[in-house]
């Protein structure tokens, strides 16, 4: 028998200053807890069997005056917070083994109290296939993405005994790219072998996708739909295998619905969708695909389903379009070419639908072609009861299409306030959303860092609409190439030749398979532009080419 003394204990300091004014009342009486008892129970424990049954399992049960919430750290590298103080965990180095775990009791105001206990626990249980499986088998490791491309790639069910639907998720199932909007798709989670245990790295790319009682977790608010909110996943965290006690596991048929191992991640690790959860079950796994589940946190009910990949995300979509059907170049000084643009005049229904603060003219001032460029300027000035004149061109009843590459090569207004766009509107009778709108560019004054594509149509319009920004610099000083690949496969969305949104356009009710007219305009202000600058005086989009292949 051997005895590996795992000492892993926090060293807490705190120097808590309290100023008991006579007036301030904000905490009450700030009393450290106290009287901390923890009661250890090692599963299968007997006479016969000292250290339990093999499964390495041990419940504690923690209790102590003035205690509001506890902490474990179990000594094998997972910490676990229990605000109840009843813990359950699977202690997985094979053999018989002695932790000392610490136990934080938190009272009101921060006040800390801890103990430790020493725990001797049997354990057989290993998983070498998936362990293998999940990390390559070595220290660099094997990088996983979400399956985007799968029906199911994020799903919901029940966390019952109900044995006919407690394994897969038969409440909702998300179509492929569903939230390609979002920036649920552009993180990567690699799992390594290092030393015998294995490591884990989540790179989010700076934004995670949270389920929405979880929103504040991330700085926003909770309620509505999931959204993405800039969260920080560095670091390393541990992952220990252990087997599972999950409803699933205890299933007539658990050897055909789940491997039966779960991954605990240490110090508040996740995979993709944050939903409170450390401990995800392994229900299937390849190669290249994986499959777990796991419950929300703070709702015990659901039961969350992830599928996972080595490729990727990327839409079954190599359609091309390279054969040039119309173009303008602007190399004809004057006024747009009237036999491909006509206009959009004053200032619309409520400001154009958007609350904007311009009047749209076909004056000089506002738009003219000039040494090889379109420049459409908007002003500061008195001009149809509106404080800005601007202009807005189209090809509606000139030129529409379905399906092609289409491209603008520009440069961007600079002001705060400002809102150029190149976009287009379906060319069928109806009203919007239901014709659907194509938005190939937008750019917002305020934010000179970043552009963004969206799709407006039924259920996905205004501030629902399909919406995906990416990074871009000098946008007001540079030319940079908007392109974007409409197919009746896919949508998707490139500056300067790279891809950043892909839509899922597979679904024939979608009004994406009908023809569009494209636009261009410089709006000012309104639900997009926000704020206008007190000092802007005049600024413009100058396009060098707009060209559509098919």
């Amino acid at each position: 028998m051997k005895k590996i003394i795992l000492n892993i204990i926090a060293i807490f300091s705190a120097l808590l200053m309290v100023n008991c004014q006579e007036d301030n009342y904000s905490f009450g009486a700030l009393d450290a807890p106290s009287n901390l008892k923890v009661t250890v129970e090692v599963v299968g424990k007997t006479g016969q069997a000292p250290d339990g049954d093999g499964s390495g399992k041990v419940k504690f049960t923690t209790t102590a005056d003035n205690a509001i919430s506890y902490k474990y750290i179990y000594g094998d590298g997972i910490t676990e917070t229990a605000p109840g103080g009843i813990a359950e965990h699977a202690f997985t180095t094979v053999g018989v083994n002695t932790y000392t775990v610490t136990i934080v009791a938190s009272g009101k105001g921060g006040i800390i109290s801890n103990t430790t206990v020493d725990v001797t626990v049997l354990s057989n249980f290993s998983d070498d296939e998936s362990t293998m499986l999940l990390t390559g088998g070595t220290a660099t490791g094997k990088k996983w993405y979400l399956a985007a491309n799968e029906k199911g790639h994020l799903g919901v069910g029940p966390n019952s005994s109900d044995i006919t639907q407690n394994y897969f998720p038969n409440w909702y199932q998300a179509a492929p790219f569903e939230k390609a909007a979002t920036c649920f798709y552009d993180g990567d989670y690699t799992f390594a072998l290092v030393n015998g245990k294995i490591e884990y790295k989540q790179d989010n790319k700076g934004n995670t996708f949270f389920q929405n009682s979880y929103k504040s977790v991330g700085g926003g608010t909770n309620g509505g739909d999931d959204a993405c909110f800039p969260y920080s996943t560095a670091g390393t965290k541990i992952v220990a295998l252990a087997p599972s006690t999950s409803v699933v596991s205890k299933n007539p048929e658990a050897a055909k619905q789940t491997t039966g191992t779960v991954m605990n991640f240490s110090d508040g690790g996740f995979m993709g969708y944050y939903a409170g959860a450390t401990q995800y079950e392994i229900l299937s796994i390849t190669e290249n695909r994986m499959q777990v589940r796991f419950v929300q946190a703070n709702n015990p009910d659901l039961a969350w389903y992830q599928i996972f990949t080595t490729s990727p995300p990327a839409a079954a979509d190599d359609t091309v379009y390279t054969n040039l059907v119309w173009s303008d170049e602007f190399n004809t000084d004057g006024a747009p070419d009237p036999a491909k643009w006509t206009y959009d005049l004053g200032t619309g229904s409520n400001g154009w639908g958007n609350n904007e603060a311009q009047n749209y003219t076909n004056a000089a001032k506002n738009v003219k072609v000039e040494g090889g460029n379109l420049i459409i300027t908007a002003i500061k000035e008195a001009s149809g009861g509106k404080e800005y004149s601007s202009a807005r061109i189209k090809t509606q009843g000139l030129y529409d299409f379905k399906y092609g590459t289409i491209e603008m090569k520009a440069k961007m207004p600079k002001g705060a306030g400002t809102w150029p766009a190149f976009w287009s509107l379906g060319a069928s009778a109806g009203t919007w959303p239901e014709i659907g709108e194509i938005d190939f560019m937008e750019f917002v004054g305020s934010k000179p860092t970043q552009t963004q594509s969206a799709l407006h149509y039924p259920n996905n319009s205004g501030g629902n609409a399909q919406v995906k920004t990416t990074v871009i610099a000098n946008a007001d000083t540079e030319y940079h190439i908007y392109k974007t690949i409409w197919s009746p496969k896919t949508i998707r969305f490139y500056l300067d030749g790279a891809l950043y949104f892909t839509f899922d356009n597979s679904d024939t009710n979608l009004p994406f398979h009908k023809n569009f007219f494209m636009i261009l305009n410089v709006a000012m202000g309104g639900n997009l532009g926000g704020a206008i600058d007190p000092a802007f005086t005049q600024s413009s989009m100058t396009v060098d080419y707009v060209k559509v292949y098919q």
